[in-house]
């Protein structure tokens, strides 16, 4: 059965642009509204920690792991559904994705255990994870020379997503049950699988080498092991839930580059991860994932514990910075080809640095709710300046491979995102005064943010279309 629009050959040669395709607007609406959901799903189960802890008799640390098993997989998933994408088609990859997303999510609803759950909901992220590059890459190839534009304001629904997780969650548990998190995925998915097998064109792709399994292993190995060592960082540097799996991290992070250097054709091209051009923005990726995601995910406790905020008041401190991505993310595209990547990843470092020293440092007798509001809309608005440009960072040199460059992308932010929770939490927990040790948290990381603002000038920048 042949597509409705599928009119992009299946293969082109490296480095043409083709003129944009039809139904590409519904097109950015279908691929736009499975990221939501799958963003959405970062956050939402954070309200139904409590309920699912009771419900299955399971203790909290295991609770917890719903979320963190997500992340982890989408750490994984995303690098490889970008090489995935690159190589098959990015239209194949996406639906592939929502199957696994879909079917996982009504697995999930029907968990009977903790164990069984927190299974499922690997298997869930590895759909998750797959959206966001070949996603992104379906938006690329639809677009044709307007994908600039495109990728920007489509990779800004991220955080909206994540902002409307926890609100809707809290009405699902409120007013139904837990699971139903879970169950309202599947129409979902249902329907985005049937508007992207009839709408979506056959994107180009890559003429199919032999796919590196070794060194896709490698990868995944290092990124699983690394991550879940930093995740039990509260148990202590000398613990050994800590230094076994980092100490494993480390040796797989050896036996990959040596793999890759060797390999001819490598699963990950070692000038993505070092190169010129792209070692920077790895390293600003990966503290931009710290800061956006990760800090942004301990606003809610900082409130709770500094302000003495309840958890309502303190949830919706993060629509603040919503509202601020939102009120900037257009206007942040429209005037990317004039100015380019740099000076809007400059501007919006700075603004996020200032709202985390102002959530740091609160003057006295001040309203803890509105000046939080404030510094968090402060940081939304840094947000929603530098994401469409951070977004498009890179993806010029390699426009052939830009699933493998976004799957890059994301692996980054999240592999921030876990360290910047991780180091957190186990310092707060280590800690006489939590807050004022999450406050110190806060003006380290501005300082990281200010430190790699001349990074920002040795990545590749490009005005105009690509």
């Amino acid at each position: 059965m042949r597509s409705i629009g599928a009119t992009a050959p299946a293969d082109i040669p490296a480095g043409e642009v083709p003129g944009p395709l039809p139904r590409r607007h519904v097109v950015f609406a279908v691929v736009a509204l499975a990221l939501f959901m799958a963003s959405m799903d970062q956050t939402i189960v954070a309200t139904g920690l409590n309920a699912i802890q009771s419900d299955l008799g399971a203790e909290l640390t295991w609770s917890g792991w719903t979320i963190t098993i997500y992340s982890l997989g989408q750490i994984i998933a995303m690098p490889m559904a970008g090489k995935l994408g690159d190589h098959f088609g990015r239209k194949k990859v996406f639906l592939i994705a929502v199957v696994v997303f879909t079917a996982a999510s009504l697995a999930c609803g029907f968990a009977n255990n903790i164990y069984v759950l927190v299974a499922l909901r690997a298997v869930q992220a590895l759909g998750g994870g797959a959206f966001m590059p070949a996603a992104t890459g379906i938006i690329a190839d639809h677009y044709g020379p307007a994908r600039d534009r495109a990728v920007g304001m489509f990779t800004s629904i991220f955080p909206i997503g994540g902002i409307l997780g926890p609100i809707l969650g809290g009405v699902f548990v409120t007013y139904s049950s837990w699971r139903t998190i879970f169950f309202v995925n599947v129409p979902i998915g249902v329907v985005l699988f049937v508007l992207a097998w009839r709408l979506i064109g056959e994107t180009p792709r890559k003429r199919a080498d032999r796919i590196d399994v070794r060194g896709l292993v490698l990868l995944a190995s290092l990124m699983l092991t690394t991550m879940y060592g930093l995740t039990n960082l509260d148990h202590g540097l000398t613990s050994p839930w800590f230094l076994v799996p980092v100490v494993g991290g480390a040796l797989f992070s050896y036996l990959f580059a040596r793999h890759t250097a060797r390999s001819s054709a490598p699963f990950i091209p070692m000038r993505f991860l070092r190169g010129k051009g792209f070692g920077a923005m790895n390293v600003l990726n990966l503290l931009f994932g710290g800061a956006a995601i990760g800090f942004g995910a301990l606003v809610p406790l900082y409130a709770e514990e500094r302000f003495h905020l309840d958890p309502l008041a303190a949830g919706t401190v993060l629509t603040a910075r919503g509202a601020g991505v939102i009120a900037v993310a257009a206007l942040a595209v429209l005037t990317l080809r004039r100015l380019g990547c740099r000076i809007p990843m400059v501007v919006g470092f700075v603004l996020i640095t200032t709202g985390f020293a102002l959530m740091a440092f609160p003057p006295p007798n001040t309203n803890g709710y509105l000046w939080l509001m404030m510094a968090a809309g402060i940081t939304g608005v840094g947000m929603g300046v530098s994401v469409p440009a951070s977004n498009n960072v890179g993806l010029q040199l390699a426009p052939d491979q830009i699933s493998s460059i976004a799957g890059l992308r994301g692996m980054f932010r999240q592999s921030g995102s876990i360290i910047a929770v991780s180091v957190m939490t186990a310092v707060a927990a280590n800690s006489a005064n939590p807050a004022l040790a999450q406050a110190h948290g806060f003006v380290v990381l501005s300082v990281l943010l200010l430190a790699a603002v001349p990074l920002i000038f040795t990545i590749p920048d490009h005005r105009g279309s690509w």
